[in-house]
């Protein structure tokens, strides 16, 4: 491994491989990317469900799209397709929410009936969603929506970064008058 001597006040760049599995220093390093925390909710052919991912992203404000990224490996990942769903943004103080459609059950979420598709009640902002395509995406599969109601309320967001949980203050996120 080769180290690229730092700049005074500057860390050291590694360059090459290192002694970890690339696949891990490739999540690693994907890790650095703070995101948003959500999961992704919607009635499969017996029961409903919801999953927590951190890959969403807006594609088209007309008309509105937004993306998904689902694991293979999920276990409602071959329900989704095809179907309604709802992504629900979590506020800093639904860690424990996230958590449970992580593979962690807690307490029972209380649900709110969408007109489209099933959402998750107080979360942080809503996007019910009609199917509108779904990619190829190696060990994912990228499905997009588009968004038919949403809404918002105020509050800290939950996010995540170098695998933890943090919090991104509502002071932070008012940037609609920057973009």
């Amino acid at each position: 491994m080769m180290i690229a001597r730092p700049r005074p006040g500057e860390a050291p760049e590694v360059m090459g491989r290192t002694s970890a599995p690339r696949s891990h220093h490739f999540r690693g390093s994907l890790g650095r990317f703070a995101t948003g925390v959500a999961i992704v909710t919607f009635d499969g052919a017996a029961k409903r469900h919801g999953i927590t991912v951190n890959s969403f992203m807006s594609v088209s404000m007309e008309p509105p799209l937004v993306l998904v990224s689902i694991a293979r490996t999920a276990k409602a990942h071959d329900e989704l397709a095809g179907r309604p769903f709802t992504v629900n943004i979590l506020g800093a103080e639904q860690r424990q929410l996230a958590m449970h459609f992580a593979g962690r059950p807690g307490p029972e979420p209380r649900w709110v009936e969408g007109g489209t598709a099933p959402r998750l009640s107080s979360v942080l902002a809503y996007f019910e969603c009609t199917p509108w395509a779904e990619y190829d995406g190696g060990d994912h599969t990228l499905y997009l929506g588009e968004v038919v109601d949403f809404n918002y309320r105020n509050g800290d967001a939950l996010a995540f970064a170098n695998s933890a949980f943090t919090t991104i203050p509502e002071s932070q996120l008012g940037m609609e008058d920057l973009l």
